[in-house]
């Protein structure tokens, strides 16, 4: 399944002129990556979002969240998020500032 386009340019226009971010095609759709460490990304038409393990139950708690699941487990500390959750500008720039403030916790790669 190709990935949303139109999502991945938002995405874009949110994550700004972040130092060292870079993107890859990879999950089957497109990463944003921060100094070579996933901050978010669009698969299909979701978000995914790198909150890391000590931000994860809070982020399944809200509207539209769920655990992200490509393996056929869940990844502890990675979310997916369905277009209701991130309909809005704001909502969609919410939860890439969260992804990239983790990445920038974790050492260049």
């Amino acid at each position: 399944m190709p990935y949303d386009k139109t999502l991945a340019d938002r995405v874009r226009k949110s994550i700004g002129g972040q130092a060292g971010l870079s993107e890859k095609e990879m999950f089957g759709g497109i990463a944003f990556m921060i100094r070579g460490n996933v901050a978010c990304g669009v698969i299909g038409d979701e978000l995914l979002v790198r909150v890391g393990p000590a931000g994860n139950d809070a982020a399944l708690e809200q509207p539209h969240a769920r655990p992200f699941d490509f393996s056929g487990r869940p990844s502890r500390g990675w979310i997916m998020l369905g277009a209701g959750g991130v309909a809005q500008d704001a909502e969609l720039k919410k939860w890439v500032e969260q992804g990239v403030a983790f990445a920038r916790t974790l050492p260049a790669k």
